[in-house]
């Protein structure tokens, strides 16, 4: 009963060193299994697999029908060979894939532990189990998710290393609790330990871990930094030991082991009912000619009995049973209008894409040796069809390198620079930097321009010292001494890294910490505080504090965070001093810079002691932990004294602002979705020139109700569509863009149909407003009965900018555009808070930056800089649904041409479902005759190069409006290649009906027919790959041209003159120009505006 009422509250128990014990629940073992066949189910499994797709189970069904005698005119082998070839390839790789996870699985489970019964004991890892204490050693895995019990390390310290959970390689901290530290290597005091740990259930949270550990009647609050997860490897560390507390399958590696949500491109949608018409259409087909077989049996069969027998059933008159049996003959015969190969053919020219992108070496960024990865095989054309972006900026549009730049201190800004007069003066690499020299612990690499704060330092004015020691208090960091006086600290973000760093220089050094104690070196001189709690940063906190005593006895809580969440937490005699403060932040924010604010509170030592009787009661309870923390730092976080802010540096990275303007030439819209605050977002949108002062209006939505929200998003809606109606050169605009009271022959009809409610023509036109929005605005905005208004006033505007926004508020915006708006989504981000989005996202793209991992390991594609998606896009996207689109063409006619051959045939055999072509030409015109042309095509193929992918970044509107390949382009494929069977089969038969030899014989028999037929099919469709090829390149449109749609041909080689709608001059530097772009001999596109003179032409 006890166990089964434990087992109902979802808790886990684990008690050390008892097997009897923990065996009493379901726990699993360390053996992992991770292959999914074994000798005997290798087949049945991987068959049954196989047969789930639609298209395996489809030939399954045919060749079954071609079996029976009495409707199969084929062989079974015309089926067979293609069916097989494929299940084999695919069992083949299944198999390979799995052995290998096999072998794995054995070397794993084969490593040696030391595990601790009575004595230390070599065992095998998957001998392992729940409870066991175990030995880990220097640059030792970790064998299962441990909680650590002591280290060789001082104060149970011991460093990991992540790179297999998270792929972050920098080292991570772990500290065991000091009553357990205390066990050191003791195997006396270790095998009589008998803590007992009471956790959460295993779940896949890498980051997160609630338990309590109950030993010697008193109970320990256990968190992730007390555990060691099975992947991680022990560094810098002699030794460890640890009590197991999840094993195997149960561990959190292992529970990250789930599959992924697929992701389908909307070419594979259209594939799917494609594939149905095809059906449809063979049906209709089928039973055309099974009626003709019953007429021709009724009215001239029995004229043909002398020569062939009729069956039974004819014999007794059931022509109907005739027609019904040829009606699947012919479905037999006419299946290949879809054939195995299609879908075989496709994955092969996907992973060609994918391996393309993993070779670039253009999208190598050499400073990392980080290779650009597709990581995907399933997306790539999707990537030509972009329509919006969702871009994180901290570390994707800028650098995430850290540099501490200014400060505001008790109303006091610090940070420029000022001559004599009093003049700000520009702060260039020959302005003079402070001497730190006086503090042998100073970051040689730190600059800092601002003499007069250096001076505060040294007068000893309190609130700057106060200032400072907050900065070197507030933190998680970790020092490392290399060398005597060579610290390095270990920062889990750039921003706490750069934030201690000025700290050290300005005479307050973080030299250690234990799990009690922070030893600063003040000045100089060493002071200890002792660490009472540390109140931890979240996303949705977005502050963290540290609650310290100093050698005086004096408690004190100290607290960084952003200025909105300070500010709302300070005490009212902070007035002044706040406004004065946040007219420097709107500064620093102004000039791009990261701001924080800082505060402190004196603390009461009986309130203190009360409160943390109530603290160590929530951190050790299971259920609900996190909720009864966050109201117990609420509670303690109030009535703060202002001490100022900081303002830090991260610089955009190179080649963002060219990068953006090339992508919305291309029509691209990016939408900046970012954490900071809101003047900060504005200003790194001006350094992009997303943001600009000659834009008509910018909207900023910052209401703080509903109501609010409504009305400002109703204004701006308003405003822009007023502007609107009452241009009438616009509206003549719209027209000539649209080309009213027609649809353009090559646009997707459905595409244009969505883009007529004026989306396609306020995208175009109206470009001159941007929507910036706050987080708690946002919030509102997203409540259902406001998210169409937000949406409708988004996508008139060129640019919009969603700050302080949280990760699933980023989740949210991306979820709402792609709902919404049949447009292809795309998000891009490097941290753990952009996992949410890029998930959401169509194609979701991870940097590799200094957040760690997480944002790479959830991506579809992967790279190191922000500028590589601009190749990324208008070179391996825009060459991919090139490709993909003429391949499909291609080869959906080419099997139209061949198959139909058979109907036509069907009117001079009696409708008998006889073939045209031998057997083994049926069975090898796709895998052998015809494979090669169309696989080089989709592999190879390119329109225009790169340097003119990258120079004219309108070629990539196709892919956008999704002209190349669609339900149109798929009827017109299909009549042609009905009329090129028609051609290839009434061509010859018109040559040889009425041709005899002259002894009287007809000069050619079935037989040769066949061969004359097959072999100009071969011909005829191998010479139509170039044809197609130029027609589709003929057909694709230009954007911004007037209706005639000039071919891609127009644009790229009359650049130096009038060509059908685009107005182009040279000036004296030779630079040509089209609207809206800027051409230079190096080929990459400038915004006209950015260098240069403007065209004077328009749109």
């Amino acid at each position: 009963d006890m166990l089964s009422e434990k087992k109902r509250c979802g808790e886990r128990h684990v008690r050390a060193n008892d097997r009897d014990y923990n065996e009493k629940f379901p726990y699993a073992d360390n053996h992992i299994r991770t292959c999914k066949y074994n000798i005997f189910t290798f087949l049945p499994i991987n068959l049954f697999e196989q047969f789930q797709r639609a298209a395996n189970a489809y030939f399954l069904v045919l060749l079954i029908l071609q079996l029976i005698p009495e409707i199969s005119s084929l062989s079974w082998v015309t089926t067979t060979v293609p069916l097989v070839m494929v299940l084999l390839i695919t069992a083949v790789k299944d198999a390979t894939d799995d052995y290998f996870r096999y072998k794995s699985d054995q070397q794993v489970n084969s490593r040696q532990s030391q595990v601790l019964r009575g004595n230390l004991q070599n065992e095998k890892w998957m001998n392992v189990r729940v409870g066991d204490i175990i030995k880990l050693e220097n640059n030792h895995f970790v064998t299962a998710d441990i909680l650590l019990l002591s280290s060789s390390e001082p104060y149970g310290l011991c460093y990991i290393e992540t790179a297999e959970l998270d792929g972050e390689t920098n080292l991570k901290v772990r500290q065991a609790l000091t009553v357990t530290s205390d066990l050191g290597a003791d195997i006396t005091k270790l095998a009589d330990f008998n803590g007992e740990v009471i956790c959460e259930p295993p779940n896949n949270k890498l980051d997160k871990f609630t338990g309590t550990l109950y030993w010697r009647d008193n109970k320990y609050p256990l968190d992730n930094e007390k555990m060691l997860l099975r992947g991680c490897v022990l560094r810098n560390t002699e030794w460890c030991f640890g009590m197991v507390v999840f094993a195997g399958l149960q561990t959190k590696l292992m529970q990250n082991c789930g599959r992924t949500k697929f992701k389908r491109t909307s070419i594979d949608k259209l594939m799917n009912t494609l594939v149905l018409w095809i059906f449809g259409f063979l049906v209709c087909m089928g039973v055309i000619l099974a009626i003709g077989n019953t007429i021709w049996e009724q009215k001239v069969g029995r004229s043909f009995s002398v020569y062939l027998l009729w069956d039974e059933p004819i014999r007794n008159n059931n022509v109907v049973f005739s027609g019904f049996l040829t009606f699947w003959s012919y479905i037999i015969i006419l299946n290949t209008m879809v054939p195995i190969s299609l879908y075989v053919s496709v994955e092969v020219i996907r992973l060609g894409h994918s391996y393309f992108i993993n070779w670039d070496r253009k999208m190598y960024y050499i400073q990392k040796d980080t290779p650009a990865e597709a990581r995907t095989t399933t997306l790539n054309e999707e990537l030509g069809q972009v329509e919006f972006i969702f871009s994180d900026k901290t570390g994707t549009l800028t650098q995430n390198i850290m540099v501490f730049n200014k400060c505001s201190i008790n109303g006091k800004s610090y940070g420029d620079v000022y001559d004599e007069f009093g003049h700000k003066v520009e702060i260039t690499e020959r302005t003079a930097c402070v001497d730190f020299s006086f503090n042998p612990l100073s970051d040689r690499k730190f600059k800092f321009h601002d003499h007069s704060l250096l001076e505060a330092i040294k007068m000893e004015e309190p609130s700057v010292q106060d200032f400072f020691r907050l900065l070197a208090l507030c933190h998680t960091v970790m020092p490392e001494e290399k060398n005597e006086g060579d610290l390095v600290y270990q920062a889990q973000s750039p921003d706490e890294g750069a934030l201690v760093t000025a700290a050290r220089n300005f005479g307050f050094v973080f030299r250690s910490r234990t799990p009690e104690t922070v030893t600063l070196y003040e000045m100089g001189t060493a002071v200890n505080y002792q660490l009472l709690a540390i109140l931890d940063f979240n996303n949705v906190r977005k502050r963290m504090s540290v609650i310290v005593r100093n050698p005086a006895g004096h408690i004190k809580l100290y607290c960084k965070g952003a200025d909105t969440i300070i500010f709302d937490r300070l005490d009212p005699s902070n007035h002044i001093l706040m406004n004065t403060t946040s007219e420097h932040l709107y500064e620093f924010a102004g000039e791009g810079l990261r701001t924080l604010a800082l505060a402190y509170k004196d603390l009461d030592e009986n309130v203190l002691e009360e409160w943390m009787k109530r603290l160590l009661y929530a951190s050790t309870v299971i259920e609900n932990r996190e909720e009864g923390l966050a109201d117990l730092y609420e509670e303690i976080e109030t009535g703060l004294m202002l001490l100022g802010a900081t303002a830090v540096e991260d610089k955009l990275q190179e080649g963002v602002p060219e990068t953006i303007a090339c992508l919305t030439l291309a029509n691209i819209k990016i939408w900046v979705l970012t954490g900071d605050k809101l003047e900060t977002a504005m200003n790194i949108g001006y350094s992009c020139n997303m943001l600009r002062d000659d834009m008509n209006e910018v909207f900023i939505i910052s209401g703080h109700s509903v109501l609010e929200v409504q009305q400002q998003l109703r204004l701006g809606l308003m405003v822009m569509k007023q502007t609107l109606s009452h241009d009438y050169t616009c509206r003549s605009a719209k027209e000539h863009i649209l080309g009213l009271g027609r649809v353009s022959g090559t646009v997707d009809v459905e595409k244009t149909d969505d883009f007529s409610d004026d989306s396609v023509f306020e995208e175009t036109i109206i470009a001159e407003y941007a929507l910036i929005i706050n987080g708690h605005s946002l919030a509102h905005a997203l409540e259902p009965e406001l998210e169409q208004v937000l949406l409708e006033t988004a996508c008139l505007c060129k640019t919009v900018i969603c700050c302080r926004v949280t990760p699933m508020q980023k989740a949210q915006v991306v979820e709402l555009v792609k709902t919404n708006k049949m447009a292809v989504t795309l998000a891009i981000g490097d941290g753990a808070n952009d996992v949410s989005m890029i998930k959401t996202a169509h194609i979701g793209v991870g940097i590799s930056g200094q957040e760690g991992m997480q944002a790479v390991l959830a991506s579809d594609y992967s790279f190191a800089q922000f500028r590589y998606l601009q190749r990324l896009l208008l070179v391996h996207g825009r060459w991919s649904y090139f490709r993909m689109c003429n391949f499909l063409f291609y080869f959906f006619y080419k099997n139209f041409a061949f198959t139909l051959v058979h109907f036509w045939f069907g009117f001079f055999c009696g409708f008998s479902a006889q073939t045209v072509y031998d057997q083994w030409f049926i069975t090898l015109f796709n895998i052998v005759y015809t494979s090669l042309p169309v696989l080089a095509m989709g592999l190879f193929d390119q329109d225009v190069n790169e340097a003119n992918s990258h120079r004219y970044p309108s070629l990539y509107r196709p892919g956008q409006l999704n002209v190349l390949f669609n339900k149109r382009q798929f009827f017109l494929c299909t009549l042609q290649g009905v009329g090129t069977s028609f051609l290839l089969f009434f061509i010859p038969y018109g040559a040889f009906c009425l041709v005899a030899r002259d002894d009287g014989s007809h000069i050619s028999d079935q037989q040769a027919f066949a061969v004359i037929i097959s072999t100009s099919l071969v011909i005829v469709v191998s010479v139509q790959v170039r044809d197609i090829i130029s027609k589709l390149r003929h057909d694709m449109p230009a954007t911004n041209m007037d209706n005639t749609h000039p071919s891609i041909s127009d644009q790229i080689m009359k650049d130096k003159g009038l060509t059908r709608g685009w107005k182009i001059s040279e000036d004296n530097s030779g630079c040509s120009y089209l609207p809206f772009i800027q051409f230079k001999p190096a080929g990459k596109c400038v915004p006209s505006g950015l260098e240069g003179s403007k065209s004077n032409t328009s749109t």
